[in-house]
């Protein structure tokens, strides 16, 4: 197991909603590799505590647990910083709130180095919740969160480059509501978000969403469920003026159109949802999205997929859609921007092939870096998902590609 070391390198960086038919599959053209940069999936937090307990001792991808540090695993959620590295948000630990009591929240910050294809671990802060804002036993006493207290899957940050466009892409919000460097977080077992500040203490108590209950919060309250298990706030954008953030269900609430996922509007200045909400379509009830982000005022990327990996993985998309609606079908318009699993390698920096491929299970991290250029990242599921070579765990990997188009 190799096991991080915190050091500094620098940034090399290239810096229709309405049916499945709706979204053309060529009409964005093919985008191309510009970077790549990959972190093992053996490298873990020094000096941290055991993890994975629940797990077994059996092998996984031939990795056998529990760990003796933490994993710096899957990344669910990323926020740009003003210095060129990235924060990057670990997802809730091996995927269920009974075998993650023993994987601690975590905000990494990295760098990757496209020139020597690596990503160095410069940092990271736990989340904890040391005023006991949360109103319901947490699983550990000193309040540091797990997890199974909560399954947090999207960022952002009050004080970086949220990626959203006012006269540039990746411009900061001219008025954003808070300037701490503090965090809001997106959470599926409520779902919640969650409002951290700048050293990953919890500043407000977690906010729900009204009328809409996944199973850990049903089972708290005696209610029905009407969400699925693992289907909250997948992705979260920010507005350009920083006023308002857009969480994005991942599952569909029972009694709405099969496939249509909801995106709400939470004033930040109110700390509470307006009622204002938006439907986008998945093009398969199969799907899932992965990330959700702001490019201006009314367009907006997702990342949708399959839940397959490797040679089987047929459906890795990154798509641009407007909630103007202009079509009045009731459901946000799409435009296909990148195959993930159709990308050009012109210089062959991912290997030998002409054509790389991003075959993960879940792709869940997308930022914009200029008007024609996203970043991309996968999480790995650590130990779980072996999509890049069957066996073994997948990397973090981290790619840049530019696309064919602006975002225009």
């Amino acid at each position: 197991m190799k096991k991080l070391a915190i050091v500094m390198t620098p940034l090399l960086l290239l810096l229709p909603a309405s049916s499945a038919a709706a979204a053309e599959p060529d009409s964005a053209g093919r985008a191309t590799l510009t970077g790549f940069a990959s972190l093992p999936a053996l490298t873990f937090v020094p000096a941290s505590d055991p993890s994975g307990s629940a797990l077994g001792t059996a092998p996984i991808n031939g990795v056998t647990p529990p760990f003796a540090d933490q994993p710096v695993q899957g990344f669910s959620g990323i926020a740009r910083n003003r210095d060129g590295s990235f924060d990057v948000l670990s997802d809730n630990g091996y995927g269920g709130k009974a075998n993650s009591a023993d994987f601690v929240l975590r905000i990494h910050r990295v760098i990757p180095d496209f020139g020597s294809k690596t990503v160095d671990v410069v940092g990271g802060i736990n989340l904890t919740d040391p005023r006991g804002l949360v109103p319901w036993p947490l699983t550990r006493p000193d309040r540091v969160l797990t997890g199974s207290d909560f399954d947090v899957e999207s960022i952002v940050k009050t004080d970086g480059l949220a990626g959203a466009r006012g006269g540039h892409a990746g411009q900061e919000p001219a008025a954003a509501m808070e300037h701490d460097g503090g965090y809001w977080i997106g959470d599926e077992f409520g779902p919640y978000l969650l409002r951290f500040d700048r050293a990953g203490r919890l500043a407000a108590a977690p906010i729900p969403l009204p009328d809409v209950y996944a199973p850990e919060r049903a089972a708290m309250l005696g209610v029905p469920a009407n969400l699925g298990g693992s289907r909250g706030f997948e992705g979260m954008a920010s507005s350009v003026d920083g006023r308002f953030l857009y969480p994005m269900l991942e599952g569909t609430v029972t009694g709405d159109p099969a496939g249509s996922l909801r995106i709400y509007e939470l004033d930040r200045r109110a700390q509470a949802y307006t009622g204002t909400r938006w439907k986008y379509q998945l093009e398969s009830t199969d799907h899932a999205i992965g990330d959700f982000i702001a490019i201006d005022r009314h367009r907006f990327l997702v990342i949708e997929r399959d839940n397959l990996q490797g040679d089987a993985a047929a459906f890795k998309r990154i798509y641009q859609i407007d909630l103007r609606d202009r079509d009045r079908d009731g459901n946000a318009d799409k435009t296909l921007v990148a195959d993930l699993l159709d990308i050009a390698d012109p210089k062959h920096l991912a290997g030998p092939g002409d054509t790389f491929r991003f075959p993960f299970q879940t792709i869940e991290d997308v930022v914009i870096l200029d008007d024609r250029t996203l970043g991309v990242l996968n999480d790995n599921n650590f130990p779980f998902s072996s999509g890049r070579t069957p066996g073994q765990p997948d990397n973090n990997e981290f790619i840049t590609i530019r696309l064919a188009r602006p975002l225009r």
